[in-house]
C-alpha cells in the first residue's frame, strides 16, 4: 500500500460513519432513513409524473440509491459493529426499509409508469442497451413481487415477502446454535473438546479437523441432531418461497430464482448434472474415496469405513502426507504487507490501478484497526474506496465477505457517484516479534474478496441498480474465484512473497506443491459441492416435496455423494446457504467453471498480459449487472461456451501435475 498525502481529510473534525454526517451516533440511523423515506416518496410522485423515456429509468434508479444507500450500510453494520446500539440500530432500519421496497414493488401507479415506457416502441428503441436492461430488471422486480395480481393477491405477495425475511432470519440463527448433551453419554477421554456446561456440554460445530475419530463422529451425530423447530422453520420457509413463486407465476422457486441467470441458458442449467455424466470425474472420485479409506484403515484398522465425517479430515491427512505443507512453513512469506504489495502490483501491471492508504475522519470507522483505501487509476484518477476490516475482533463474525456500501452511478450533475465497499476477513493481529502472517488459505482468501472489491471498483455503470457486484449470482463470483488463479500461480506469486525476517523469496517448489495439494481428493471435494447444489434444487422445485427434508437429504446424499446417511442427523438445518443462495447453490460450480476458462484461454500463457487486463475490464467487469452475463463471458472468450466446456473446465482443473508430482515424490 503506498502512502498518499489524504485528499483535504482534517484527522481531526467528527464525522459519522463511512463520512455520513448523521451516523456519528445509533440514533443517526433512524435520521437517515427518515430523510431517504422522504426522498423517495418525492422521486415516486416525480415518477409517476414523468412522460416515458430515459428520464424514467434515471428517477427508478435515483429512488433505488436512496433507499440502498441506507439499506446496504445498515446490511454491514448490523453484522460488524462492535457496539450493540449501533447493530440493534440498523437492524431497525435494514427491516423499516425493506418493508418500504416490498410496498414500492406492488405500488401500481409506479409501476405503470415504467410500463408506459416499457410499452413505447419508439422510445425503447431509442434507448441504449444497458438503459433498456435496467428498466426491464426493474420491472421484474415488480413482477416476482405480484404487481400484475388483484389487490388481494398483491398484499398476500407482501405478506410471504415479510414472511420470508422472518424465517430467514430465524433459520439462520437456528443454524449457527450450539447443540447439547448430558457428558454422560460420551466417554470421558473425550469431553475435553467440547464447552462443558454444568451437566452439559456443548457442541457447536463438526470438529471436521479432530485427529480423533471418535470426537468427529460424536461432534457429527450431536451437531446435526435434528432440531423441531428449526425443522418447522425450514419446512415454511421452502412452503412459503413456492406459494410466493406460484403466486406471481412461476412453476416453482427454482424458476423464479433462475431468471437472467446464466443457468436460464437452455442446455448449461444442469451443469452440475453433466459433471456427474463425465467419466474422467467418475474415475477420480472413486479413487479419491479409495484412498481415503486406505488412509483411514492405515490409521484406525477397527473401523476402516468411510463415513462423511472422515471426508474433510482424511483428506487433510493426505493433502499434508504426500506435499508436506504445514501452514507454518508458508506463513513466514506472507505478510499482510507483502500479499498489499502484490495485489498493488499486480492490479498496476494488468488494470493500471493502484492502492493508496488514506487517512481516516474520527468517527468514521467502527474499530481503530480499520484501513482506507482510495483506488486509484493511472489516466483516470479516483475510482472509489475500499475499507479494509481485516482483523479478529470479538463479537465479529468469522466470515470473509464483501459488501456493498454505496453503489456507482452517473449522478444528475454529470458527476460519477464513487462505489464505496468493506472488505472484512478475520485475520491475526500483528505481535511485538512479527507482522501479521497469512495462512496459503488465507492469503487466497484475501485474492478472492479483492476479486469483488475490483468488480465494484471497476463495474462503472451509469445505474447503481447494477453496478459491480449486483449482478446474478452465477456471475458475481467469476471475478473473485479468478483471482484464486492468480493466487496460485507461481509467476504473481514469486513477485510479492518474501520472508518477513531475512527477505527470502518463496521458493518455486513450495508454490507447485501448494498448488498440486489442493488437487488432492478435489473430486471428492467437487462431488460434495454437486450433492450441495443438487439439494438445494430439489428443495426448490416441484411442491409439495414427495418426502420429508430428511428423507430428500438421504436420498440426495446417497444418489450424488457417495458417502451414507447417518440415522438421526439432518444435516440441512445447518446448510445457512439456503438462506442466502436460496435455489442457487449451484452458482459456485458455474463461476468456477467461467473463471476456469477465462485463466486459461486469457492469463495462463502470461498473468501481467495488460492488453488481455483491458479485455477483461471492457468485457466483463465494467458492465456490473447491466448486460447478460453469458453475453460478457461470450465477449472475454470470444466464442460461445457449450456445456461440454463448462463442464471440461471444471473437470481439468482437478488434473494431477505429473512433473510436480515426480519431482516431490
Amino acid at each position: 500500500q503506498q502512502q498518499q498525502p489524504p485528499r483535504g481529510s482534517a484527522a481531526g473534525r467528527e464525522t459519522g460513519l463511512f463520512g455520513v454526517p448523521e451516523l456519528s451516533c445509533p440514533e443517526g440511523f433512524q435520521e437517515a432513513q427518515d430523510k431517504a423515506l422522504q426522498q423517495s416518496e418525492q422521486l415516486v410522485q416525480k415518477a409517476c409524473s414523468t412522460p416515458p423515456g430515459p428520464e424514467t429509468v434515471m428517477i427508478f434508479d435515483q429512488l433505488s440509491d436512496a433507499l440502498c444507500r441506507v439499506a446496504d450500510l445498515a446490511d454491514f453494520v448490523k453484522i460488524a459493529h462492535p457496539d450493540f446500539a449501533f447493530r440493534e440500530a440498523a437492524e431497525e432500519a435494514c427491516r423499516n426499509i425493506g418493508t418500504v421496497v416490498e410496498k414500492l414493488n406492488t405500488d401500481v401507479e409506479l409501476c405503470q409508469s415504467l410500463r408506459r415506457l416499457l410499452a413505447d416502441e419508439v422510445v425503447m428503441s431509442s434507448l441504449d442497451p444497458e438503459t433498456r436492461r435496467v428498466a426491464e430488471l426493474f420491472m421484474f422486480d415488480f413482477e416476482i413481487s405480484g404487481i400484475h395480481l388483484d389487490e388481494e393477491k398483491r398484499k398476500k405477495a407482501v405478506n410471504l415477502n415479510v414472511r420470508i425475511l422472518d424465517l430467514c432470519n430465524e433459520f439462520l440463527t437456528g443454524a449457527h446454535l450450539p447443540n447439547k448433551i448430558d457428558k454422560n453419554v460420551l466417554p470421558e477421554h473425550i469431553r475435553y473438546n467440547f464447552t462443558a456446561e454444568g451437566n452439559y456440554l456443548q457442541v457447536a460445530g463438526l470438529h471436521a479437523d479432530c485427529p480423533d475419530d471418535l470426537v468427529r463422529e460424536a461432534a457429527y451425530k450431536i451437531f446435526l441432531y435434528p432440531n423441531a423447530e428449526q425443522l418447522s422453520r425450514l419446512e415454511e420457509l421452502l412452503a412459503s418461497r413456492n406459494s410466493l413463486a406460484q403466486l406471481v407465476g412461476y412453476d416453482t422457486f427454482a424458476h423464479r430464482a433462475l431468471q437472467g441467470t446464466m443457468a436460464a441458458t437452455p442446455g448449461i442449467r444442469h451443469v452440475w448434472k453433466d459433471i456427474l455424466r463425465n467419466q474422467m470425474h467418475c474415475v477420480r472420485t472413486r479413487k479419491d474415496f479409495e484412498m481415503m479409506t486406505k488412509m483411514k484403515m492405515k490409521l484406525n484398522p477397527q473401523n476402516s469405513k468411510l463415513m462423511p465425517w472422515d471426508h474433510p479430515y482424511y483428506s487433510g491427512v493426505l493433502r499434508a502426507e504426500r506435499y508436506n505443507i504445514d501452514p507454518g512453513l508458508y506463513c513466514p512469506f506472507f505478510s499482510l504487507g507483502a500479499c498489499m504489495e502484490g495485489l498493488n502490483s499486480l492490479f498496476s501491471q494488468l488494470l493500471g490501478i493502484s492502492l493508496y492508504a488514506e487517512q481516516t475522519q474520527r468517527g468514521e470507522v467502527w474499530s481503530e484497526d480499520v484501513r482506507k483505501l482510495a483506488v486509484v487509476h493511472e489516466t483516470e484518477g479516483l475510482l472509489g474506496y475500499i475499507y479494509c476490516d481485516f482483523f479478529q475482533r470479538p463479537d465479529k463474525p468469522h466470515q470473509d465477505c464483501h459488501f456493498t456500501v454505496r453503489g456507482g452511478r452517473l449522478r444528475e450533475n454529470g458527476e460519477y457517484q464513487l462505489p464505496v465497499v468493506v472488505l472484512m476477513l478475520s485475520l491475526p493481529h500483528s505481535t511485538r516479534g512479527a507482522p501479521t502472517l497469512l495462512s496459503p488459505g488465507m492469503m487466497e482468501n484475501l485474492f478472492h474478496e479483492m476479486g469483488h472489491a475490483m468488480h465494484s471498483m471497476l463495474g462503472r455503470t451509469r445505474y447503481q441498480h447494477v453496478t459491480g457486484t449486483r449482478c446474478p449470482t452465477d456471475f458475481a463470483e467469476v471475478p473473485s474465484i479468478l483471482m484464486e488463479y492468480f493466487a496460485n500461480d507461481y509467476r504473481v506469486v514469486n513477485q510479492f512473497a518474501r520472508h518477513y525476517k531475512t527477505g527470502q523469496p518463496l521458493p518455486k517448489n513450495m508454490v507447485s506443491r501448494l498448488c498440486e495439494s489442493k488437487k488432492v481428493c478435489a473430486a471428492a471435494d467437487m462431488q460434495l459441492q454437486v450433492f450441495y447444489a443438487a439439494l438445494d434444487q430439489i428443495y426448490h422445485g416441484k411442491h409439495p416435496l414427495k418426502k420429508s427434508t430428511t428423507e430428500i437429504l438421504k436420498e440426495t446424499q446417497e444418489k450424488f455423494y457417495g458417502l451414507p446417511y447417518v440415522p438421526n442427523t439432518a444435516w440441512q438445518l445447518r446448510f445457512s446457504h439456503l438462506v442466502g443462495y436460496g435455489a442457487k447453490y449451484y452458482s459456485y460450480l458455474m463461476s468456477r467453471a467461467v473463471a476456469s476458462m477465462v485463466w486459461k484461454q486469457c492469463f495462463a500463457q502470461d498473468p501481467f498480459d495488460r492488453a488481455m487486463g483491458e479485455r477483461y475490464r471492457r468485457e466483463m467487469l465494467a458492465h456490473g449487472g447491466g448486460k447478460e452475463p453469458i453475453l460478457m463471458v461470450q465477449g472475454m472468450l470470444q466464442k460461445s461456451p457449450s456445456v461440454e466446456d463448462f463442464v471440461d473446465a471444471l473437470v481439468s482443473d482437478l488434473d494431477q501435475d505429473f512433473e510436480t508430482f515426480i519431482m516431490d515424490s
